[in-house]
């Protein structure tokens, strides 16, 4: 015992020395604890973004390999890590929960398990991530469960939490490196109320991007003084989208305005809208700064890199930045990342390869572009089985999905549902009915005067092609549940006819009718309710009847199982006319998206 209190009191004595040396060495301008500022280091920033469950370099849904996948993307990682002369950080900007069938299958079918995102994101070291719309759309056990798995932050500093107005995940996350400073600075798109139930993001709510950039920003400066910030953004490059403008608040894809706005930032890095960007934007203070975005499914990758030069007279870092995207179709899938999660991979492949149901007819989603179709008919029908109700609204999610005749297994769920949508159940009178189709036909159909015009309303691309849909597909509403027409040859807005209640009985304007539509409608995506019905977006909630608890393939699923026999058919209540003149266009226009 003496001997160890004499051991105790020794180091007592050298603790107390050397805190005594240190404080002299500190009044003599030297301080141990500060590093020596480099001359110049050089960052590689990567970034992901709307990776949507590519993990694999294998198409689950499709049954065949794929082009992209974090596989890949590891390879590139891999091979810019080897270079000593820069230090690589590996960022992921949102939309990761969603698509491929392995993170639908650890999301919703084994909760038991490490999530597959949290181990190969781990495994590959990201130092960061933005949580995305489709992130948010798994729900509260899901995103709530990652947050403790990532051995990284989630970013999100304008979803706030109601309860206290702090941020629900962390706002920003510093990385150190050689006696520099980097933020990182996370945001997602605020649009997210109107597509996705409340009960998926309840507890917290969206705030406008700019503002809360002009928050953020000089906290962050004034408490963190980076040497480099970024602004890592899941929302997309075009304000105008869906009619936006530069002055609404909460605009879905507000990245060049915060850019615009607010100054500070040495990189953007944004995702959200699926589109490959390179671009130079013009920042407040008369700089100009990259705004990089990867497109979707791991096909590529932002690659930024920041050069720090010191300048001796002022003691701060000059920087250079530049970036480029990177194309991973070049990279082969990295071997010891396939063996590490070979398991999961195996795993994936039993449960999509599980037969549902048996198809007497194949269908093809393209068909429903030019009217009644089998493929539509089947998700109509099993929506008014599922609610009860007395008219579905529903339209395609995909364009080339084609379901073949016989067995039809889990991967072909993917295929004939691609979202996590739920099905709401809503309250609409007659006369909003009429109006909700007449804008998403607005959208969908040309005027014609002739059959030797377009039937589907296309736009102009840059090399002065015209086959491009002047809206998305998935706007498409048709409706099951009642008879109607809709001629061609009418302008916008007066094309509409609707004969009668599919059983036979009148449709009347005026009586409040039971509608199936999925919940990213419900919540009023794509402005059918708002700005097709006139339904005001606050009153959307009251119109709620009731809503599933899962999302609308799983019960899609359970559908067709207890069918075991499946007749996909057109219900032939509504139709295109003059039909001559859509048969002839048809035969010129199907040809466009094959």
């Amino acid at each position: 015992m003496k001997y160890l209190r004499r051991i105790r009191r020794l180091i007592r004595m050298q603790t107390l020395l050397l805190g005594v040396l240190t404080g002299i060495m500190v009044l003599q301008g030297c301080n141990p604890a500060a590093e020596e500022k480099p001359a110049r280091v050089v960052f590689r920033i990567i970034e992901t973004s709307d990776v949507h469950g590519a993990i694999f370099p294998y198409d689950f849904i499709n049954d065949k390999p794929m082009e992209g996948s974090l596989a890949r993307v590891y390879s590139y990682v891999s091979q810019q890590r080897r270079d000593a002369s820069q230090e690589v950080i590996l960022l992921d900007n949102g939309d990761i929960l969603q698509g491929q069938p392995e993170v639908y299958y650890y999301n919703f079918e084994d909760t038991v398990h490490p999530h597959i995102c949290a181990r190969v994101m781990n495994y590959m070291h990201y130092r960061a991530a933005t949580v995305g719309n489709h992130d948010i759309e798994a729900g509260h056990p899901v995103y709530d469960r990652l947050v403790r798995e990532f051995r990284f932050p989630w970013m999100a500093a304008n979803a706030v939490r109601d309860v206290d107005g702090k941020p629900y995940f962390k706002p920003y996350t510093v990385i150190r490196y050689k006696g520099l400073k980097m933020v990182i600075f996370g945001m997602i798109t605020p649009a997210i109320p109107k597509w996705l139930p409340h009960d998926i993001w309840k507890g917290m709510h969206f705030e406008d991007m700019v503002e809360t950039a002009r928050k953020w920003v000089p906290v962050i400066r004034e408490k963190e003084h980076p040497d480099i910030l970024i602004g890592m953004f899941h929302a997309g490059y075009d304000y105008t989208y869906g009619g936006g403008t530069a002055r609404q608040v909460k605009n879905e894809n507000a990245s060049v305005l915060v850019a615009e706005k607010v100054p500070g930032f040495d990189l953007f890095l944004i995702g959200h809208d699926h589109k490959a960007l390179n671009k130079m934007v013009n920042a407040p203070d008369s700089t100009k700064v990259p705004v990089l975005d990867p497109s979707h499914n791991a096909l590529w990758v932002s690659s930024a890199k920041i050069t720090c030069t010191l300048d001796p007279e002022t003691g701060k870092y000059k920087k250079e930045v530049s970036g480029e995207l990177v194309s991973m179709k070049g990279y082969k899938p990295d071997p010891g990342f396939l063996e590490t999660f070979r398991e999961d991979s195996v795993r994936v492949m039993n449960y999509v390869s599980r037969p549902v149901a048996d198809f007497t007819r194949p269908v093809s989603a393209v068909d429903a572009l030019f009217g009644d179709s089998p493929f539509m008919g089947l998700i109509h029908t099993v929506q008014l089985q599922l609610s009860g109700a007395d008219v579905s609204f529903a339209a395609p999610l995909s364009l080339h999905a084609v379901i073949p005749k016989g067995k039809v297994y889990v991967r072909d769920m993917f295929k004939l549902y691609r979202f996590e949508n739920y099905l709401y159940t809503i309250r609409m009178k007659g006369s909003e009915i009429k109006k909700y189709l007449e804008y998403s036909y607005a959208n969908w159909l040309s005027q014609m005067k002739g059959p030797g015009d377009p039937l589907l309303k296309y736009k102009t691309n840059t090399a002065g092609k015209r086959h491009y849909l002047a809206a998305p597909y998935y706007g498409f509403d048709s409706a099951a549940g009642i008879d109607y027409r809709v001629d061609v040859r009418k302008p916008a807005g007066e094309r509409i006819t609707i004969l009668s209640m599919s059983d036979g009985t009148p449709f009347d304007k005026n009586k409040w009718y039971k509608v199936a539509v999925n919940s990213y409608r419900g919540n009023g995506g794509g402005g059918h309710l708002t700005r097709g019905s006139g339904i005001p977006h606050d009153s959307l909630a009251a119109r709620i009847i009731n809503t599933t608890d899962k999302d609308l393939r799983y019960y899609m699923m359970k559908w067709m199982e207890k069918e075991r026999t499946v007749t996909p058919r057109a219900l032939n209540n509504w139709k295109i006319v003059p039909e001559r003149w859509v048969k002839e266009a048809k035969k010129r226009e199907i040809s466009y998206f094959e």
